[in-house]
């Protein structure tokens, strides 16, 4: 039966061998591409929980993911960071990170898009947490980044960091200035805010930050009375959440897809600010704080990690 067969098809037992094993080795490929993409869910998953923070914080931050990836979805590839970086907890389990990056394809104008939620418990009691989401665009478009962080260290005390960082030097390219700052009146949002009587300007300690923020940067700290959270939850979701929406939603049309014509000889400024820029934060940002948070093997296992993504 088996030659019967064999001479039907005009194969040879050895192509059916062949043929067998490569029929187990698409499985084998089937099988690691679903193990993929379970982990790529689970990850998806822990990081959208954003267990620790209150609901106007939680629900303003899955809109922001969530307008994020309805524009560009078609456009962003599955995170592919290992499960251990997707997710870290410390073995004493006082310091949490959900990381999750998502790489735009080659028709993207979106080079990567990162979220995170940190959760450290403070010796002093209470605890910091951190949520973030930051959007970086590739060198096919010059336009501003999106940075977006809410830092918490106590139910009464908030820090907020909301910019559109330029991609070019604003003295030498004043049209710049002009189209993504003055246009879209982006300084009317920080100006709302800081009419807020708990609402104070924030100045951070480092040069660098300070350095490569725009001119229409918000950084403000929140300091209310102690009533357990609620004046700044109301903040949150009357003043942060709307403002922060607005000024997505400016970055998504007026930026990311935006149609910008950039030449050669601007594509390679563009690589080379990118990359000195986000190596520096790297360093500044995250290399200060991580090794603290999870500790020196960790935080370079992590580090490592994103700097895959921050490599221009």
């Amino acid at each position: 039966m088996v030659v019967m067969i064999c001479g039907h098809f005009q194969l040879s037992p050895l192509s059916i061998l062949s043929s067998s094993s490569s029929s187990s080795s698409r499985l084998q490929l089937s099988s690691s591409r679903c193990s993929m993409m379970d982990t790529h869910k689970q990850g998806r998953s822990k990081f959208l929980e954003f267990p620790y923070v209150s609901a106007p914080h939680k629900n303003l931050m899955l809109d922001l993911v969530s307008k994020v990836e309805d524009r560009f979805q078609s456009q962003l590839l599955p995170c592919s960071l290992p499960p251990d970086v997707q997710y870290y907890k410390t073995s004493n389990g006082t310091s949490q990170v959900s990381l999750h990056i998502t790489p735009g394809n080659t028709h993207s104008p979106i080079d990567f898009v990162m979220g995170s939620w940190v959760h450290a418990e403070l010796p002093t009691g209470g605890s910091l947490d951190i949520t973030s989401l930051s959007a970086y665009l590739n060198s096919s478009n010059d336009a501003p980044n999106f940075v977006f962080e809410l830092i918490r260290s106590s139910p009464t005390m908030l820090i907020l960091v909301l910019d559109l960082p330029p991609r070019k030097d604003l003295v030498l390219w004043p049209d710049y200035l002009k189209t993504f700052y003055e246009d879209t009146k982006l300084d009317t949002h920080r100006q709302a805010l800081e009419k807020i009587p708990e609402v104070q300007p924030y100045v951070t300690s480092s040069l660098f930050i300070r350095t490569v923020a725009s001119p229409t940067a918000i950084f403000v700290r929140i300091q209310t009375e102690d009533d357990g959270g609620e004046r700044i939850d109301g903040i949150i979701r009357d003043h942060i959440d709307p403002i922060s929406k607005q000024v997505l939603e400016i970055w998504l049309d007026d930026c990311a897809c935006a149609e910008r014509d950039v030449g050669e000889e601007d594509k390679a400024y563009l690589r080379k600010r990118d990359g000195v820029i986000r190596n520096k934060t790297i360093e500044v940002d995250l290399g200060s704080s991580f090794p603290r948070l999870f500790g020196p093997e960790a935080a370079k296992q992590i580090l490592e990690a994103i700097k895959e993504y921050f490599t221009v």
